[in-house]
């Protein structure tokens, strides 16, 4: 994770929420520490689209609404972030910026997040009871962590790099082809530009 913005000083819920009504900028907030949110490339934000288009798609006339990384996402008392894609399948407060109860969370990963979003944000997210599955992106090549609860309430792990992934929420799969749609594979130059160490021989 990135440093704090204000490295000497914890702000509440409320002092964090009045700060990101009063900014442009975005800030994920994790018990009291303040921390800006990275920009994303074109890439990054290309996949993102792929993911909501389709399940829009498959959410219309269903109970669940999607949304992008506009919308915070309470993801405990003192935890908020903004993910990339969330479904939410109960009521929503369309007059408010802050979503709560997910059934689907979507992180697509870069190398300054991946760690983060492997570890803190999971543990965050195993958290939410109406979560039933994240799902971490790789932006940089076909690869898809899939983490689900199962019909007992055991979180389960798959890596998927090819097919489809299953969603429980809106019923449907994603499948790696609409994912990077529209995508060509990185050269070694691009991936060094977006943060990867790739030996030339990669």
């Amino acid at each position: 994770m990135v440093s704090p913005i204000l490295p000497n000083r914890l702000l509440s819920v409320g002092e964090y929420l009045a700060l990101e009504e009063a900014t442009h900028l975005k800030h994920e907030y994790v018990r009291g520490g303040v921390y800006p949110m990275a920009a994303v490339t074109g890439r990054h934000n290309r996949i993102a689209i792929n993911i909501v288009r389709t399940l829009s798609s498959a959410a219309e006339r269903g109970p669940c609404q999607i949304f992008m990384s506009e919308m915070m996402l309470a993801a405990a008392d003192d935890v908020f972030y903004y993910p990339d894609v969330m479904a939410v399948c109960g009521a929503v407060d369309l007059g408010t910026t802050v979503v709560r109860d997910p059934c689907l969370v979507v992180e697509v990963t870069s190398p300054s997040t991946a760690r983060y979003d492997k570890t803190e944000k999971l543990e965050t997210y195993r958290g939410i009871a109406s979560l039933k599955a994240y799902v971490i992106v790789e932006q940089a090549w076909r690869r898809v962590d899939r983490l689900w609860r199962d019909a007992s309430g055991e979180w389960q792990h798959a890596i998927i790099a090819d097919g489809a992934v299953p969603i429980p929420c809106p019923e449907t799969q994603l499948t790696l082809d609409k994912i990077y749609e529209g995508l060509a594979p990185l050269t070694v130059k691009e991936l060094e530009a977006i943060g990867y160490a790739v030996s030339p021989s990669a």
